[in-house]
């Protein structure tokens, strides 16, 4: 037997693979932890096929880790999209059960019938990039989410609040004016100097991780930080995200990516809406197109009738009754 696919189903606490000939016969398989004991006894169990190729379904995502130990074991890993291995989950026989075994299964049946599915490598250089990058990510959002904390705590103690831009020298500017005389107050008043502390804290941190993605990013030769609005954090994310740019066949792949992407989003800009056949004005979009909302209508009150031109004019049936005219008014007054 010359050359084999190990198919993987990924996560976190266990792995099940299938091992798949050319033919597309089931030579083996099993159910492994992924722990040092079991990624040990898996790997035991794979050096039976000598040319083996290990597909790993989401290898950017919940399979990257048992990736990268294989990759530090020297081992070929290819990467199957988790879209490939359901569409050929769906066209397969048996009771359409999902299992583990099942998925297993579906990613060597896609490993061994496509051609073309990107090698893993081992990048050090995106691997520190994507780390910092969710590092400085994670300072971002806890920065969001204390000053949304102190505003808070500072509209109850201040009247009217501190402004939206807060920093922490302004923050505890305002609060060392605050004398609370109740029990609540002084509470509120302890916290809020908690929270100011770590934003300093905070502030500090974010400071370094931009730093230290500068430096890095400065050492890729990338140009993405020149583009406005993206800063060093957003093209850290995005160099991760894309990994190998020749994974895409064309641009317009990329382009179909860097549209539905999350952090693809970052280089979209917005521009002219096109001209919409039958619309007037011709460049006035709908309300779902693009995301754009249309132009505001002048307000117009309900018009329970419509206009005098536009009603319908009653034409006669030929089986409605005739109406009579009314009698005449009598001359004669009593």
């Amino acid at each position: 037997m010359s050359q084999v696919i190990i198919g993987m189903d990924p996560h976190k606490r266990s792995a099940t693979i299938e091992v798949m000939a050319s033919d597309e016969t089931v030579v083996g398989g099993g159910r492994y932890g992924t722990d040092a004991a079991g990624y040990r006894a898996m790997l035991a169990a794979a050096k039976r096929w000598p040319e083996r190729t290990w597909a790993i379904e989401g290898c950017q995502g919940i399979g990257r880790h048992i990736a990268n130990r294989l990759l530090a074991a020297g081992e070929h890993v290819v990467d199957v999209p988790p879209k490939l291995s359901a569409r050929t989950r769906v066209f397969a026989t048996g009771q359409g059960r999902k299992t583990d075994a099942t998925d297993a299964h579906s990613v060597a049946l896609a490993a061994t019938r496509m051609t073309g599915l990107r090698q893993v490598v081992d990048d050090q250089q995106l691997a520190v990039l994507r780390i910092l990058a969710d590092r400085r990510r994670s300072l971002g959002e806890d920065h969001t989410r204390m000053v949304s904390q102190l505003h808070q705590l500072l509209l109850e103690l201040i009247p009217g609040g501190a402004k939206k831009d807060l920093s922490a020298a302004q923050a505890k500017a305002l609060l060392a004016r605050v004398r609370p005389r109740d029990a609540a107050g002084r509470a509120r008043r302890r916290v809020a100097a908690e929270l100011i502390s770590d934003l300093e804290r905070i502030y500090q941190r974010k400071k370094d991780a931009n730093k230290e993605l500068n430096a890095l990013l400065a050492a890729t030769g990338t140009t993405l930080t020149d583009l406005h609005g993206i800063g060093p954090s957003g093209a850290a994310r995005l160099l991760a995200e894309v990994g190998d740019v020749t994974r895409f066949p064309d641009k317009a792949h990329f382009a179909s990516w860097n549209g539905t992407a999350p952090t693809g989003r970052l280089l979209r800009r917005p521009g002219p809406a096109p001209a919409i056949e039958g619309r007037e004005p011709a460049d006035q979009p709908g309300a779902a197109h693009h995301g754009r909302r249309p132009a505001p209508q002048p307000h117009r009150g309900p018009r329970l009738l419509r206009p005098q031109s536009r009603r319908r004019q009653d034409t006669p049936r030929s089986d409605a009754r005739p109406q009579t005219p009314p009698p005449p008014a009598s001359s004669t007054a009593r």
